[in-house]
């Protein structure tokens, strides 16, 4: 495992129907919603570290701080930045900001753990 702070990761989508607060269930406007931008925000950081896991290995959430500055209305397009700031043994944390042009519409820290998939799936299953 080659995982040092500074590695970055940056996502770009375009608002659309499926993203909204509205079709997710997460409230009744047709905005990006907070889960959506969670999701965003995680896959963010398995982008930033997948190629630099050992075979074999991946990363699960376990905590998450967020928060969700602005609205996005529907056609905004929104860029997902995540940095990790700490690698602490498997422990990894990350700071990523989201913006729609020059506006923060949302920030936050993520921390994911790095496991053994075979392992992490059997343990899942019992």
């Amino acid at each position: 495992m080659t995982l040092t702070p500074g590695l970055r990761a940056h996502l770009l989508i375009m608002v659309e129907m499926e993203d909204t607060a509205k079709r997710i269930g997460s409230g009744d406007v047709p905005v990006l919603a907070t889960p959506r931008l969670l999701t965003l925000a995680e896959a963010a950081t398995v982008r930033a570290v997948e190629k630099h896991l050992a075979p074999g290995e991946t990363s699960v959430g376990t905590r998450v701080e967020l928060d969700h500055l602005a609205a996005s209305p529907l056609g905004a397009h929104v860029q997902v930045s995540v940095e990790l700031v700490e690698v602490d043994g498997r422990r990894l944390v990350f700071a990523f900001e989201a913006h729609e042009q020059s506006t923060v519409i949302g920030k936050g820290r993520i921390e994911r753990v790095v496991v053994d998939r075979a392992k992490f799936l059997a343990r899942a299953t019992r």
